[in-house]
């Protein structure tokens, strides 16, 4: 996924209120950027950070810009591009699946973004193929680094994506596939739940697996210039 045009640089002076940041550009200027992510966003909003924006595309949206990443030496390892931006994941797995390069979600025919399942849920992904049980495909992104190279899902108590995996699960039971794919936004080598952060998030993807929800997790690599699901990372959960 390329941007459209270059990414402006500059210091984040603060993240507040979830969704907002203040940022000074490179150039002096002091602008507000939308923060696409609800997380905590541990170790990655530290004030003098330097970061990267983007332009909106929507002329008449307010904030003018997206805060995609931020430039830190996560887990104390050396310095990286870490994607914060969460509405990134879905395009990059629709890209992905379209190009055909998660080998795991090959040679189906059909990819249905944001398909009504459960109960009074969405799934990012259905995938079908005939004469085949569909594919229930949902995404999560990851950026949160404790440790070098070991990355870490989620970075704060994520109820709404405990409840997915349940689903997910029931969705196995009814014949059908079921999936869940980490997006890290950064380059790790490994994956695993962040247990101590959300115990129940970790008993449901337990449950999942159990269930038969398979688990792949992929590291993106980054530039100011795009972002680009890289290759798969082992997820090191004890069973």
């Amino acid at each position: 996924m390329r941007f459209q045009e270059a990414l402006l640089e500059g210091r984040l002076i603060e993240r507040y209120k979830r969704f907002l940041a203040d940022i000074e550009l490179d150039s002096g200027e002091v602008v507000t950027a939308h923060c696409a992510n609800p997380g905590a966003m541990m170790g990655l909003k530290e004030p003098g950070s330097r970061v990267y924006l983007s332009r909106a595309t929507n002329p008449n949206r307010k904030l003018k810009y997206n805060w995609e990443f931020v430039e830190i030496a996560a887990g104390g390892g050396p310095l990286q591009l870490i994607g914060i931006n969460t509405s990134r994941p879905n395009l990059l797995v629709a890209e992905a699946l379209t190009e055909e390069r998660l080998a795991p979600f090959a040679g189906y025919e059909r990819v249905r973004p944001e398909v009504k399942y459960g109960r009074n849920s969405r799934v990012d992904f259905l995938l079908e193929k005939t004469g085949e049980p569909p594919c229930y495909l949902e995404v999560k992104n990851c950026h949160m680094m404790r440790e070098a190279g070991f990355a870490e899902f989620p970075d704060c108590v994520a109820a709404r994506s405990a409840k997915h995996l349940y689903e997910l699960a029931d969705m196995v039971a009814t014949g059908a596939r079921a999936a869940l794919v980490y997006v890290i936004q950064m380059d790790a080598e490994r994956f695993d739940v962040a247990r101590d952060i959300d115990p129940a998030y970790d008993k449901a993807f337990r449950h999942a697996l159990a269930a038969g929800v398979e688990s792949y997790a992929y590291v993106c690599r980054i530039t100011p210039e795009e972002v680009t699901i890289d290759r798969p990372v082992e997820i090191v959960t004890p069973r």
